[in-house]
């Protein structure tokens, strides 16, 4: 029994000690441009060791529509695209997707992580 507790406590450890977190550093509103094309940035955060970072591909998802994005120069943790607003819009709904892979036992496994729903207003 106390074998089966130490496991679980062990397990419960590592699990909160690798946390990875999105955080949307994107303005709430822009003001409308010629272009119809708006800058939409976040920044990956991982405690998670075995996270292979040339693996990390992001994305931005609106509706069924997905942008990939590109690593901010002079920034480890960082990435950027540019989302097409249609001039009759005036929000967008986005969300970031992340792929990744880690390494397991010398293996890479994929991994995927989706962040919450973000409102971009085009004033």
């Amino acid at each position: 029994m106390t074998k089966k507790w130490t496991g679980l406590c062990l397990l419960a450890a590592l699990l909160i000690g690798c946390a990875t977190t999105v955080t949307n550093i994107t303005s709430t509103s822009q003001p409308r441009n010629d272009n119809n094309q708006y800058l939409i940035e976040f920044q990956w955060d991982t405690s998670e060791q075995s996270v292979i970072p040339d693996s990390i591909q992001p994305y931005v998802v609106t509706g069924f529509d997905t942008y990939e994005m590109r690593p901010v120069l002079r920034m480890t943790n960082r990435w950027e695209t540019y989302v097409p607003v249609p001039a009759d819009k005036n929000v967008v709904i986005y969300s970031f997707k992340v792929d990744y892979e880690t390494r397991a036992f010398g293996k890479p496994v994929k991994r995927s992580k989706t962040s919450q729903e973000y409102k971009l207003y085009i004033k």
